[in-house]
């Protein structure tokens, strides 16, 4: 997920299908999160899309089978390096004690991940109108009018109980995408003339590039790239016409993160 910081704006971009997956499930389950304390029942309703749009994910792919198979290959690949001088073997263990309990979390989901909220009639009706714009009208769903007109405790205690099952995936997710976030450090680059590439290690493959660029340059990074190499332009925003690549030397941080 795009992320910032007093000084400075990140913008990444995944380089794999399965990071694609994990950076949408961090957004889903920020947002959700985000809305949930709210007691507005505009809040309420995008919470509700939030954990919907999730289901949408775990139905269009084993996600269950992804993330044991992503978690185990975390932890052979760190323990293999535990002899190694300089290890912080302490530190070490922790992360290999956090990544089999979330192994452990996810082998605990009784099923396919969502299977009962795709099984919930009121849900599945939100689901089936989703699509439509403006299709969570009250006159087309009775039913959710009915459910947003209640006491707040009563919309959060249902929400939070549905996002409830989902917690072993929403952990193995922040774990994941924390360990690779990690993995390298920063280098500082130039894009000269607003433009920069980079080629790819086949025998290190990349999975996510994170560029961090300071908010005085009023620039964002547009990012693209492949099993081979990758590119970064910095575009100047503009309201109506398309964004344009800018002409000047840009310096910035960039992560290319490998584990």
């Amino acid at each position: 997920m795009s992320s910032a910081t007093p000084d400075k704006i990140t913008f990444e971009h995944p380089l794999n299908e399965k990071m694609r997956t994990l950076l949408r499930l961090e957004h889903l389950f920020h947002e959700a999160n985000h809305y949930l304390p709210n007691s507005d029942t505009w809040s309420s309703r995008s919470a509700i899309d939030a954990l919907l749009n999730m289901v949408n994910i775990f139905s269009r792919a084993d996600i269950k089978a992804d993330l044991i198979k992503e978690l185990d290959r975390q932890r052979e690949k760190l323990a293999s390096i535990r002899r190694k001088p300089g290890v912080d073997t302490e530190r070490l263990d922790i992360i290999l004690d956090e990544l089999a309990n979330a192994t452990d979390g996810i082998f605990s989901i009784d099923g396919q991940i969502g299977h009962a909220m795709r099984n919930n009639e009121f849900l599945k009706s939100i689901l089936q109108r989703s699509s439509i714009p403006g299709g969570s009208c009250a006159f087309d769903l009775p039913h959710y009018h009915f459910w947003l007109e209640q006491p707040v405790e009563f919309r959060q205690a249902e929400t939070k109980a549905w996002l409830y099952t989902l917690q072993p995936i929403e952990l193995a997710v922040e774990l994941l995408l924390s360990l690779i976030r990690s993995s390298t450090s920063p280098t500082e680059e130039l894009a000269s003339g607003g433009f920069f590439q980079s080629n790819i290690d086949p025998q290190a493959p990349a999975q996510l590039v994170r560029v961090s660029l300071s908010r005085e340059t009023q620039l964002f990074a547009e990012i693209s790239g492949g099993k081979h190499r990758f590119t970064v332009r910095f575009l100047e925003p503009t309201e109506e016409e398309r964004p344009s690549q800018t002409r000047m030397d840009v310096p910035f941080s960039l992560n290319t993160c490998i584990l």
